[in-house]
């Protein structure tokens, strides 16, 4: 029941019902990205949306595709792949939020804090 009950209301568990209609009647696939999404068009080419494999988090979107989502080129990366440079690095997801998030030094969120030597604790007077 509750899988039903998030597929009704909720967007960020994966697609709802409403899209997966919608993707079902006019969605054209074009293709998918590294991280397992599927990118959809409508047959006039005027929306484009993605299907997301597991959590909805945009910044899981390649930016090849994301520039294709938005329209800045016409041709998706499956049939004009975008040249990387040597110096470029690999696409990382917004990880804040999660475990992998940055944590600085001294950090009660690390799991070893590092002990501060430059630091001492201030005590009233």
């Amino acid at each position: 029941m509750a899988s039903i009950f998030n597929r009704l209301f909720t967007w960020w568990n994966g697609q709802t019902i409403g899209t997966q209609l919608f993707t079902a009647r006019r969605g054209v696939k074009v293709g998918e990205d590294t991280q397992g999404n599927v990118f959809y068009r409508n047959g006039d080419d005027s929306k484009r949306w993605v299907i997301f494999d597991g959590l909805v988090e945009a910044s899981r979107i390649d930016p090849e595709w994301h520039g294709w989502l938005h329209h800045t080129w016409d041709e998706p990366p499956t049939d004009r792949p975008v040249v990387h440079k040597a110096w470029e690095a690999p696409h990382l997801p917004n990880l804040t939020g999660t475990p992998l998030a940055y944590a600085p030094a001294g950090s009660i969120r690390r799991e070893q804090p590092a002990s501060r030597s430059d630091y001492e604790a201030w005590t009233p007077e």
